[in-house]
C-alpha cells in the first residue's frame, strides 16, 4: 500500500477542517495506508495506531499564523522523501506549498474581517490576513488538483485565484452516524440533566469560537437582549465555544441580565451530547466555506438557522428556505426568525426530519472514499 502524507494544524474530533483532516487519516489508515501526519496536535487513538506516523510540529505562542512556517517546512520535507516512494500529499490551503492535492476548507480572499476591536488587534488581524493570503496564492497556482468543500468554496477558488475550473472538484464532508442523530426521549432527559438545565425550557444552541467575529455571536447576543425583553419568551440560549473574549461575553451577558439566559458552557469535546439536549441551532455567520456544526445540528434532528451563504446551505431543499438567514448582521430578522420557530416548534421539527435523515446517509468512509478516488485519479 502506498504511504500518504497529510499536513494540516490538527486531527482531532473538534472543528469543521479538524474532524475532516482526522476523518481522512483515520479512513486512509483502516484502508492500511502507511499515513504520515505533519500536525500541530493529533488525537491520541488516531498518533497510536500502528500505520500512523506522527511528525509533530512546534504552534509558537498557540499562534496558526506562526505555525504554519514550521507546518510548511516540515511537510515540504516529508512530501518529498514520501513521493520518491510513490506516496500521495495533501496539503490544506497555504499551510504547505506542494505541488499535488490542495484539500480547501477556507478561502482567505473569500472573507476580508471587520475592522474592529482594539488597535492592536486590528493591525494583528490585518498582518494575519495578508500573509495567510499571500501562501493561499502561491499554494493553490501550484496545486495540480484542488478538492473544496462546497459549491460556493469551489466558486470562491476560480473567482479569487487563475486556477483552470478542471482543476477543482468539490467534496461534501460526511458526518458521525452513531454521535449525530435524533435522540431517544430518554437521552434527551439525561443530557438536560447533565447540564443542569430544566426540563420544560426551549433551547437555542450556538456552537462556533467566540473570538471570531465571522461566527457571529455578537448577532446573537443582540438578538437575545431583544428577545428576552419580551416577558413571553420563553427560550434559553446554550453557547458552546471558547476563545480570548469569553470573560468578556460572560460580563457583557451578566450586565443586561441575561446571566440566567445565556448558558457559556465553554469550548465541547462532547458537542453530540449537547446538541441532544437542545431544540435549534443558530448560526448567523458572516463566511463559512461548509459549516460541520450545522450539518451534525441538522443530523440530530435539530432546526438549524445558518447563513444563506454558508456552504451547507447550497443542500438545503427549498422547503427549508424559512432557515436560511439572508443577512448575518440584521438582528430583526434574526428576532423574527427565532419568533417564528418558537410558534411553530413541531413543524419545523417535522420538516427538517427528511433532510436529517438524508444528511446522515453519507458517513465520513463516504466522503473520505470519493477523496481518496479523485486523488488517485488524478
Amino acid at each position: 500500500m502506498k504511504p500518504y502524507l497529510l499536513v494540516s494544524g490538527d486531527f482531532v474530533r473538534s472543528g469543521g477542517m479538524d474532524m475532516a483532516n482526522f476523518s481522512l487519516a483515520s479512513y486512509l489508515a483502516d484502508q492500511g495506508h502507511e499515513v504520515h501526519l505533519v500536525a500541530h496536535r493529533v488525537a491520541e487513538e488516531l498518533a497510536h495506531r500502528p500505520n500512523v506516523r506522527v511528525h509533530r510540529t512546534p504552534k509558537p505562542l498557540r499562534s496558526y499564523l506562526l505555525g504554519e512556517t514550521f507546518l510548511n517546512h516540515v511537510g515540504r520535507y516529508w512530501a518529498a522523501r514520501l513521493e520518491n516512494r510513490g506516496g500521495r500529499v495533501i496539503v490544506n490551503g497555504g499551510n504547505c506549498q506542494w505541488r499535488t492535492s490542495n484539500w480547501v476548507h477556507y478561502v482567505h480572499a473569500a472573507y476580508q474581517p471587520d475592522g474592529e476591536g482594539s488597535i492592536y488587534r486590528r493591525m494583528k488581524r490585518a498582518l494575519s490576513h495578508r500573509i495567510f493570503l499571500a501562501n493561499e496564492r502561491r499554494a493553490l497556482l501550484k496545486s495540480s488538483l484542488i478538492i473544496t468543500n462546497s459549491a460556493g468554496t469551489q466558486a470562491d477558488v476560480t473567482r479569487c485565484y487563475p486556477v483552470a475550473p478542471e482543476r477543482v472538484h468539490t467534496v461534501y464532508y460526511g458526518v458521525d452516524q452513531e454521535h449525530f442523530r435524533p435522540p431517544t426521549a430518554e437521552e434527551r432527559v439525561a443530557s438536560r440533566a447533565a447540564l443542569g438545565w430544566p426540563a420544560d425550557r426551549p433551547v437555542v444552541l450556538f456552537a462556533g469560537a467566540l473570538s471570531d467575529d465571522r461566527k457571529g455571536f455578537g448577532c446573537v447576543f443582540e438578538a437575545w437582549k431583544m428577545l428576552c425583553a419580551d416577558a413571553t419568551w420563553d427560550v434559553e440560549l446554550a453557547v458552546a465555544g471558547d476563545g480570548s473574549t469569553l470573560p468578556a461575553w460572560r460580563r457583557r451577558a451578566a450586565e443586561a441580565g441575561l446571566s440566567r439566559r445565556i448558558h457559556f458552557l465553554g469550548f465541547q469535546n462532547g458537542i453530540s451530547r449537547v446538541m441532544a439536549a437542545c431544540d435549534a441551532l443558530v448560526s448567523p455567520t458572516q463566511y463559512e466555506a461548509y459549516g460541520l456544526a450545522v450539518q451534525e445540528a441538522l443530523c440530530s434532528g435539530l432546526p438549524a438557522f445558518v447563513t444563506a451563504r454558508a456552504g451547507i446551505a447550497e443542500r438545503y431543499p427549498s422547503s427549508l428556505n424559512e432557515l436560511l438567514i439572508r443577512n448575518p448582521k440584521d438582528v430583526a430578522e434574526l428576532c423574527r426568525r427565532l419568533q417564528d420557530w418558537r410558534k411553530r416548534m413541531d413543524h419545523y421539527r417535522d420538516t427538517v426530519s427528511d433532510f436529517s435523515r438524508e444528511l446522515r446517509a453519507r458517513t465520513w468512509d463516504h466522503a473520505c472514499a470519493q477523496l481518496v478516488e479523485l486523488i488517485e485519479s488524478a
